[in-house]
């Protein structure tokens, strides 16, 4: 029997506020444990949390972003369980009147578009953090991030493949960037997957005994997750025994999902309305306040490059991966007036020089008008392609301006005809075998000739004028 995955994935994103979502506290990563707590997010009897404004402003530009509808009418519920790093004895959450509900993301798989349906996006205070003794049988809890803000983003289950799972979940990743939301980090947790699946058989509509899947800290390991599990569950299937409904725990060493637990239902939490949080009422006018502050998003970005600049559909998505590598872009272009140049040198040497250095774009030590200047130096003939690329490295070192780059090394190219014909005769006269197989019949060797005088002019030479002396000299 054919069997067809269905998933759904529970994306959680940490908003990039300064403070915690019910106190004062900094919600920075990495400080030392337990240094960013107070009474509130440490639980203690009797303190009353407090609304984060800007929590709830973030959230509207995820839902804005993601075309849902927002509830004008919310509020906060306490989803009830024990766990050691969960101080109160409850997450506030919410429950029955989410922020927002009924978006959606398109998303591109092997050429073909498919709109995933977003169920709900809600707000919500994260736990704190258990560490581990690999040395001895201890546990040590740290609760600085108890209480900082998160949305919860749970999809329809409308993905067919783990393609379409990391299509989705790019997208969202990228959306959530882009609006400067979330820094989108998975290996520090902000922004991590929970993901739902089940096996069907082939043209039925009821779904099959689902199981969640979590600890999965990277696109690949979603991936790899998701494809590991599909076959789990139909290898059961097919054996004659049943799905059951679980909590299961990718192992990325051994690629594999372990059981981890029973998987709850919602009422196994006791969902009740906070009594310490009054409701939350969103006005039509703060929406569309949010509304106005929100960038270009990428999708839309991405088909204005093409569709602006004439560039191919990939190197748009490339460009487009980040806001501020579009930027960088865009400023290069309007610089250098050439757009597909423009593209190619970022995604080969900007984009190759970063990796190397492990730099973020913004940190980039050539400038948009740099490159905009050595691309425009090249057109104009100053210096050659492979000039460029000596002087684009000595920019990248030293910050230097590439005119001063090119006096300073002599780099100027020569276009002197009488130059480059002295250095064409030269050439020819120490080829004698060369030249007379070219006038055999070789003329792949005409490509030698080209390379023998751009290594005697050290690479200064014009390549179009010593292309057309070299065509009359060999004609004579």
């Amino acid at each position: 029997m054919e069997y067809e995955p269905v998933i759904g994935l529970e994306v959680h994103a940490q908003l990039l506020t300064k403070t915690k979502i019910f106190c004062g506290c900094s919600a920075k990563f990495g400080s030392a444990p337990n240094n960013n707590t107070c009474p509130i997010c440490l639980g203690m009897p009797g303190v009353l949390p407090v609304m984060n404004k800007k929590v709830v402003e973030y959230t509207i530009k995820m839902a804005v972003a993601t075309h849902c509808r927002i509830n004008k009418n919310n509020n906060f519920a306490r989803k009830n369980y024990f766990y050691p790093d969960l101080p109160k004895g409850y997450q506030i959450s919410q429950y029955a009147y989410p922020l927002a509900e009924g978006g959606y993301v398109d998303v591109e798989i092997n050429g073909a578009k498919k709109r995933i349906g977003i169920t709900r996006i809600h707000m919500e205070e994260d736990a704190g953090k258990l560490i581990h003794d690999e040395n001895n049988p201890s546990s040590y809890v740290d609760l600085n991030r108890a209480g900082v803000p998160l949305i919860e983003i749970v999809s329809e289950p409308d993905m067919r493949s783990p393609e379409e799972g990391i299509g989705y979940l790019r997208r969202l990743h990228e959306i959530l960037v882009y609006l400067e939301i979330c820094d989108g980090n998975m290996e520090e947790g902000s922004f991590r997957c929970d993901a739902n699946i089940s096996l069907r058989p082939k043209g039925e509509d009821e779904f099959g005994i689902r199981t969640e899947l979590k600890n999965m800290n990277s696109f690949r390991n979603v991936q790899r997750a998701l494809q590991y599990e599909i076959k789990r569950q139909q290898y059961v299937l097919e054996s004659g025994g049943k799905v059951i409904q679980e909590t299961r725990l990718w192992d990325d060493s051994q690629g594999v999902t372990h059981s981890m637990r029973g998987k709850e239902e919602a009422h196994d939490y006791r969902y009740f309305p906070d009594p310490d949080l009054v409701p939350l009422m969103i006005s039509e006018e703060w929406i569309k306040e949010v509304e106005k502050t929100l960038p270009e998003l990428p999708l839309r970005k991405r088909e204005r490059f093409v569709r602006e600049y004439g560039i191919p559909p990939y190197d748009a998505g490339v460009l487009t991966a980040s806001r501020d590598l579009a930027d960088f872009y865009e400023k290069t272009v309007k610089y250098s007036g050439k757009p597909k140049i423009a593209s190619n040198w970022i995604m080969g040497d900007v984009l190759g020089y970063l990796k190397e250095d492990k730099k973020e774009i913004k940190d980039s030590p050539v400038t948009p008008e740099a490159l905009g200047d050595v691309i425009n130096l090249i057109e104009d003939g100053t210096i050659s392609g492979k000039i460029a690329k000596e002087v684009f490295e000595e920019v990248w070192k030293t910050g230097k301006d590439p005119k001063k780059v090119i006096e300073e090394k002599g780099l100027v190219q020569i276009t002197d005809a009488g130059a480059l014909e002295t250095a064409i005769e030269e050439v020819l006269k120490s080829s004698p075998a060369q030249l007379e197989q070219y006038k055999q019949g070789k003329e792949k060797l005409f490509g030698y000739f080209v390379g023998q005088v751009m290594k005697a002019t050290k690479g200064k030479a014009n390549p179009k004028l010593v292309n057309e002396i070299l065509r009359k000299k060999l004609s004579e």
